[in-house]
């Protein structure tokens, strides 16, 4: 488990991250100067190995149950294999500014796009925040992993839970 997963980015010092590659802080400082160039480089390497869904896998789907309900599929497995690196990283970003911006930077982009392969841009105000709860995290985190029912079902709970939204 990554440093970030274990203790968060918040708590997370140079001392601790030099200590974990082998290396001298002095060496990492002259790779990474600043808190947030070390956060880039670490979500970077991150994204990099196992990368957010990319919503063009499911946004040609033509019915609208099956599109969310295989959307959110993806997403969750994805929430489920990173789960305590985005906890941690999410729970930091409450507090923390520059986790917060690494977020904004690295995350929010790609929630973006979800919801728009979702078609959010077009749902009224009910069915939209009814698509933002759905790809959160911490809707699949309460209904996967503290629910226990997994996150294949919980994909099809929130994709019928959106449909029962209707239009506002």
């Amino acid at each position: 488990m990554t440093l970030h997963g274990s203790v968060g980015p918040a708590r997370t010092t140079f001392s601790m991250v030099a200590e974990q590659a082998g290396v001298q802080r002095h060496t990492l400082y002259a790779h990474f100067p600043d808190e947030e160039n070390l956060l880039l480089a670490c979500s970077a390497h991150h994204l990099g190995i196992d990368p957010p869904p990319d919503p063009a896998a499911w946004a040609s789907i033509a019915d609208g149950h099956q599109r969310l309900s295989s959307g959110l599929g993806a997403i969750y497995a994805w929430y489920e294999r990173n789960a305590d690196l985005i906890g941690g990283v999410l729970r930091d970003a409450e507090h923390h500014p520059a986790t917060r911006a690494i977020v904004a930077k690295r995350i929010e982009p790609h929630v973006v796009c979800w919801l728009a392969a979702f078609g959010i841009d077009s749902s009224p105000r009910t069915r939209a925040a009814m698509l933002r709860l759905a790809v959160s995290f911490h809707t699949w985190r309460a209904l996967a992993r503290d629910g226990g029912i997994g996150s294949a079902a919980a994909a099809e709970l929130m994709a019928r839970a959106f449909e029962s939204t209707g239009e506002d």
